[in-house]
């Protein structure tokens, strides 16, 4: 696999996996559950270029220009790099031969970022412990970050498939 395949096969996996958690958010939103405010990603990503990192609350944050569309970028460019994380962790062969196990291993790990580093930065606490039902939050974000790790595999079937 040459190197422009490769990346081309990380942002395809990683956009593809995003996307995958897109439509579970929607359809979870739709029955009723919370969704994610990506103004808010967006609003602490511009925070970040202004040099600050955590908020009492990024609700009540100064609004960012332009900081929906930031967020969802932001968002897509996490999913491309947890995608490469994955190829670095499995090797670049599983691109080829994804198995289900890794993807999911990596996927449900990769919610340490939103409840080690997102939440406390957000105002939300390690964990969600100043939301008021913090367990809850982290059994969503075990689920949301496993559905990610699943369309981590189902992409990479995908484009496997495509680029036969």
């Amino acid at each position: 696999m040459t190197l422009i395949e490769e990346i081309v096969r990380v942002i395809l996996i990683g956009c593809g996996a995003t996307f995958v958690m897109d439509i579970w958010l929607m359809f979870l939103k739709r029955f009723g559950g919370q969704a994610l405010n990506f103004a808010f990603i967006g609003r602490w990503v511009g925070h970040l270029f202004h040099g600050r990192i955590a908020h009492a609350s990024i609700g009540k944050a100064s609004p960012i220009a332009n900081e929906t569309s930031l967020g969802w970028i932001t968002h897509y460019a996490v999913g491309i790099a947890f995608a490469f994380l994955l190829t670095r962790i499995a090797g670049v062969a599983w691109a080829r031969a994804p198995s289900l196990g890794i993807a999911l291993l990596v996927g449900v790990c990769t919610v340490v970022f939103p409840l080690l580093v997102m939440q406390p930065a957000m105002g939300l606490g390690v964990a969600a412990s100043k939301t008021p039902t913090p367990i809850k939050s982290c059994i969503r974000s075990v689920i949301n970050h496993s559905v990610f790790g699943l369309g981590l595999f189902l992409s990479a079937c995908a484009i496997e498939w495509i680029f036969r």
